[in-house]
């Protein structure tokens, strides 16, 4: 081999491990995070959806992968390192921050963004089941969420705060999503289902779209003994002709969706998404119509979650705190 043909290899050789450089480079400086949503049906998978992109803006260069999850499991993903950011409930996050059944250890990866919106718990029946009360759930069959989901651990609660668990069901359905819930109780496979999320809840109109439904209030001895498994449980209103034929308001448990993310992420990243959201908050309500009247004060309430210094940071700079 002569000297040219050496020295044009070198060059080519060169010119492939500068290229290779460039693209290690630049995977390097690529930040993909994950954003933990919802079950099919639930209004955690359009809201993920909109924070996507509003997170790609407010971290430039950003990828944000959204994946199906659930109140329980996304704080177990954040807090294993799975998920950077997610959406939880209130009530099993602070479980999770104390280290409460159903979580084994304590969380100590799981910061607060933001308080985002009340969640209502449903328990719906068809009209023509029989069925009342809570009590008269009693050996029918009834259709959860899978385990992982709050709704489902609230379903357990619920039965356990009037006596009863699930080997007092004649069933239990395990289903993957409120959409699937939906047709079993259209195929008259189930008399009732639990869900957890805002109103009017698009599952729950599609049932009753279909069969006359109704919802089963809460009483006063119920959330009493309710707050003794969860003091973080309270009473909400489903006002009345919320769902067809329901002409009263309707007391049920509810608590609060917020929104949470890792310990470990840097201030200044979490910093840029907090203001991005307090600052839209219109384009959040515009997908979910529960946060219409949120403010960045509502958002930095303390719920028992420890604040990410990124976002303590804007909502001092704003004033909310």
């Amino acid at each position: 081999m002569n000297h040219r043909t050496i020295g044009r290899a070198s060059t080519v050789a060169a010119a492939i491990f500068a290229l290779a450089a460039g693209l290690s480079a630049g995977n390097a400086s690529a930040e993909n995070y994950k954003l933990m949503t919802g079950p099919q049906g639930g209004t955690w998978v359009p809201l993920g959806g909109a924070l996507k992109a509003m997170f790609e803006k407010a971290i430039p260069g950003s990828s944000i992968q959204t994946l199906p999850g659930a109140g329980i499991a996304n704080v177990k993903g954040v807090q294993e390192g799975k998920a950077d950011f997610g959406f939880g409930n209130s009530i099993s996050t602070v479980d999770a921050v104390n280290g409460r059944a159903p979580f084994t250890e304590k969380a100590t990866n799981v910061c607060q963004i933001a308080n985002l919106y009340p969640q209502y718990f449903q328990v719906v029946v068809l009209a023509d089941s029989g069925i009342n009360k809570v009590e008269d759930l009693k050996g029918k069959s009834i259709a959860v969420q899978t385990r992982g989901n709050t709704a489902e651990a609230i379903s357990q609660n619920i039965l356990e705060a009037h006596g009863m668990s699930y080997k007092d069901m004649g069933k239990v359905n395990f289903m993957a999503s409120y959409n699937d819930a939906v047709s079993l109780m259209k195929d008259g496979h189930a008399q009732a289902f639990t869900l957890g999320t805002t109103i009017p809840a698009a599952a729950v109109m599609d049932l009753a779209s279909a069969r006359d439904m109704k919802l089963l209030p809460v009483t006063d001895s119920g959330l009493a003994a309710m707050k003794k498994i969860n003091a973080g449980y309270n009473k909400v209103i489903v006002p009345g002709g919320t769902y067809p034929k329901q002409d009263k308001d309707l007391p049920v448990i509810g608590y609060s969706t917020h929104f949470i993310v890792s310990c470990k992420l840097p201030a200044d990243k979490v910093y840029a998404v907090t203001k991005m959201m307090a600052t839209h908050i219109a384009d959040m309500a515009a997908v979910n119509k529960a946060m219409t009247k949120l403010t960045a004060k509502e958002m930095a309430e303390d719920i028992g979650v420890p604040l990410h210094p990124g976002a303590a940071k804007y909502y001092k700079e704003d004033g909310a705190i």
